[in-house]
């Protein structure tokens, strides 16, 4: 039985940044249809609507997804700012230039760049966004680096951060191992779902990042299906 009780330092196989070819594609559009199937994307637009509600009369954003993967999040997002009538500048980021090169050939949007950097070096330090989001990405990371980079992100970041990643839990390991093992014919996706979960967070230790870090103001909430919600303010 797994330990549920701290958080798995155990490497998944996305980690490894020279992953390339089929497997890459095929586990990029698996996970675009787990996000959409379990409602997982609709976490992170919900807590965009927040950002806006709380800084009324926005018409322009400028907004990062980190890990952005296939670009669906910010294809997502484009819709959802064309309905609301802001104008948003776009910009996906991955540390693995085969996943960069998958998700522009996947989202072709004027207002939406694609670039491959690691979020801990200089040239990532220099970009500045109104806001950032990361969509089951940040548990790719121990604490103590989300403490630094998330300390890092308020000197960067205009707006909100929005985190919208897994609640560690047995019932949502058990379900999604059962489910990938059933349906995915991506090796990654079975090895790296259910060991997602095993790296996730408990509320206790999302809380205890966000203060190390230094944030005045956030908020936490848990969405179905074992999804954390949460949307950090840096000032």
């Amino acid at each position: 039985m797994p330990d549920f009780s701290k958080r798995s330092s155990a490497i998944e196989i996305m980690d490894d940044l020279n992953s390339s070819g089929t497997i890459i594609d095929q586990t990029l559009r698996e996970l675009e249809f787990i996000n959409t199937w379990l409602g997982g994307n609709a976490v992170t637009l919900h807590a965009l609507d927040k950002v806006v509600q709380s800084n009324r009369g926005i018409k322009t954003l400028s907004i990062a997804d980190l890990g952005c993967g296939g670009g669906d999040m910010l294809r997502l997002i484009n819709n959802w700012a064309i309905k609301r009538s802001i104008q948003v500048q776009l910009t996906g980021i991955d540390a693995n230039p085969n996943i960069i090169a998958f998700a522009r050939n996947n989202v072709a949007l004027p207002n939406v760049q694609f670039c491959s950097v690691d979020i801990f070096s200089d040239e990532f330090k220099k970009m500045n966004f109104d806001v950032v989001v990361g969509t089951l990405f940040f548990h790719h990371f121990t604490s103590d680096q989300l403490i630094d980079f998330f300390r890092q992100l308020r000197q960067q970041v205009k707006l909100a951060v929005i985190i919208n990643d897994i609640h560690r839990h047995p019932l949502a390991y058990h379900s999604i191992a059962m489910l990938t093992k059933t349906f995915s014919k991506s090796a990654m996706v079975i090895h790296d779902a259910p060991l997602s979960v095993l790296r996730a967070f408990k509320k206790e230790e999302l809380r205890f990042i966000f203060d190390q870090a230094g944030y005045p103001k956030y908020t936490i909430q848990w969405k179905w299906a074992f999804r954390w919600e949460v949307v950090l303010y840096p000032s």
